[in-house]
């Protein structure tokens, strides 16, 4: 199915605007992220927020109706890179970082109820 040049010039414009919100919602919580919590649970929580992250890239890219093959990066490039980049910080993590993040997370949970 062929469309109009001026479709696929707005396909991808809307993909790039996309990647720029997408690229600067990261940014911030990845900062947060790295100033907010302890060195120890940084590698853990970054792990999380690049996976959330790929999801929601992958969701907007379908939303955006990106195509999967083409010559330039994309939304659906940048998911893969968001999943390889949490994978390896996964990786360099020890898994009782990953726990005492959650250990961390649920306290604070907690403490907030009471």
């Amino acid at each position: 199915m062929m469309s109009s040049p001026l479709v696929q010039r707005l396909l991808a414009a809307r993909s790039s605007g996309a990647l720029l919100v997408l690229s600067l919602a990261l940014a911030a919580p990845a900062l947060f992220l790295v100033y907010a919590l302890e060195p120890h649970l940084v590698l853990p929580a970054l792990s999380m927020l690049f996976f959330a992250a790929a999801a929601l890239a992958a969701f907007t890219a379908l939303s955006v109706r990106t195509r999967k093959n083409t010559e330039k990066v994309n939304l659906w490039d940048v998911a893969g890179g968001l999943v390889i980049t949490g994978c390896a910080a996964s990786v360099m993590g020890e898994p009782e970082q990953a726990a005492q993040l959650f250990e961390h997370l649920f306290e604070a949970r907690n403490e907030r109820r009471d």
